[in-house]
């Protein structure tokens, strides 16, 4: 498509309708959406999810919108919380090329607007599908290593634009609207790695989220902004954030090549670049079934980015550390045979046993040969035998995707702490099924905890 590449994104999504999505792109918009579910409800048990929880309850005080197994909050205040929940034990989505995490931004956005205006699934799912959409092409218009080399993260910049993709799609904006609301939330694009190790870099996406909807509503009032924000000389996206980008990737074959589809799930909360490493941990211990008595020293190598911030945790303290942390989840893989939420609580990461094999018997170096999230797992066991594992593609990448029945097991496997096992297999159902949605209010209401269950998990 030629034309200025913030208009003629602006035209797509606005003008998406759900007939013109490949099946295959819905399915997995669908699949997002049951995963970034299952996120949001295991969100409950973050760390500082209650310090999120009491500022968004101070966001106004109607209460219009759901909170994903919560009560009801605000507009503003839903967005920001299930943005926050989405994201908060570090297992939410991740598009690798621009390491950005798009479902905290783009879901709370099209869940709070489909939910106050009572729309249907398709136009949840077509919302869905123009702001991820809109959020990785903006993001591969980016010459991403220079944007880092400057220091920002993606969720806090390029997300609000997704953010308000989706909620301009279901307000129904035409092109030019949209294109406002694009130059709105260029205006609130914001979050550096300075943040990096804090739970901060979590606020920057649910900040993003409400940068979108605040962009979309301003629009929708009229309100004059650039329409050219991507390429804007002075001050734009790509000539600001990085060394003028490539604006050309943003329009490349839209709508016919779906980049959305590069967007990874995270099977196992940790961070995302080491999932290539847990992937093969998982490989070592299934395939080769290998005990942790068994084994004397476990090297595990890794590209230098994935080293530089995971590997220097082999004495984590704390939650937050344990997620970011080689060592430790190397240690829990061989133990348990598992690495969900159970891992990750003091009882288990201060386990003596554990602790002490993350901090003795794991080695994380730096492989020169690797990059991105490939690792090579090698074990020297107590034999004299050395097992090696190497991953190239971590389950739930693009090239080995999860299997719909495993996003499934993985809802349930959160979802359980929230919500009655029927109103559970309602909402799989729901999901599966979203063309046939008649009200996205009804998927929202099955998602709020009962008072009772509100009541009894805070306690």
């Amino acid at each position: 498509m030629a034309g200025n590449p913030t208009q003629v994104l602006a035209r797509f999504a606005s003008e998406l309708e759900f007939d013109a999505i490949p099946e295959r792109v819905r399915e997995y918009c669908k699949d997002v959406l049951l995963d970034t579910l299952a996120c949001a409800l295991a969100g409950h048990q973050g760390e500082e999810t209650h310090q999120v929880a009491a500022l968004a309850a101070q966001l106004a005080h109607s209460r219009e919108s759901s909170v994903i197994g919560g009560d009801r909050l605000s507009l503003a205040g839903a967005t920001v919380l299930n943005g926050y929940l989405i994201t908060a034990v570090t297992m939410c989505d991740i598009h690798r090329s621009t390491l950005t995490h798009v479902t905290p931004e783009v879901i709370p956005a099209a869940l709070a607007i489909a939910e106050r205006d009572g729309l249907s699934g398709r136009d949840l799912l077509a919302a869905i599908a123009a702001g991820m959409e809109t959020t990785t092409r903006i993001g591969v218009g980016l010459d991403y290593p220079e944007f880092r080399r400057r220091g920002w993260h993606g969720p806090g910049v390029i997300g609000p634009f997704g953010a308000a993709a989706a909620a301009g799609r279901l307000l129904r904006f035409d092109a030019d609207t949209m294109a406002t609301a694009f130059g709105l939330a260029g205006s609130q694009a914001a979050g550096t790695f300075a943040a990096w190790g804090t739970p901060t870099v979590k606020f920057h996406q649910c900040r993003g989220a409400l940068s979108g909807v605040m962009a979309a509503l301003l629009a929708q009032q009229k309100f004059v902004a650039t329409r050219e924000f991507l390429t804007a000389a002075d001050g734009g996206l790509y000539s600001t954030y990085t060394n003028g980008g490539r604006p050309d990737a943003v329009t490349a074959d839209l709508g016919t090549r779906w980049e959305l589809e590069q967007i990874a799930l995270r099977p196992w909360p940790s961070a995302s670049t080491i999932q290539g490493f847990i992937t093969a941990m998982f490989d070592l211990v299934e395939e080769h079934r290998v005990a942790p008595e068994q084994v004397e020293r476990l090297r595990v190598a890794m590209s230098k980015t994935a080293v530089d911030m995971h590997g220097i945790f082999p004495r984590y303290k704390g939650k937050f550390e344990a997620l970011l942390s080689t060592h430790y989840a190397a240690a829990a893989v061989l133990y348990d045979r598992a690495l969900t939420l159970a891992q990750f609580e003091p009882a288990r990461y201060d386990d003596p046993k554990l602790a002490r094999f993350a901090a003795e018997k794991v080695d994380a170096q730096i492989d020169p040969a690797l990059s991105g999230v490939q690792a090579v797992v090698e074990a020297r066991l107590a034999s004299g035998a050395t097992i090696s594992v190497r991953c190239d593609h971590p389950r739930g990448a693009a090239e080995n995707p999860l299997a719909r029945a495993q996003i499934e097991d993985k809802f349930r496997t959160y979802a359980g702490a929230r919500l009655p096992a029927a109103r559970i297999e309602e909402i799989i159902g729901a999901v599966t099924a979203l063309e046939n949605l008649g009200s996205t209010r009804k998927l929202m209401e099955n998602l709020r905890a009962d008072d009772d269950q509100r009541i009894r998990k805070s306690a």
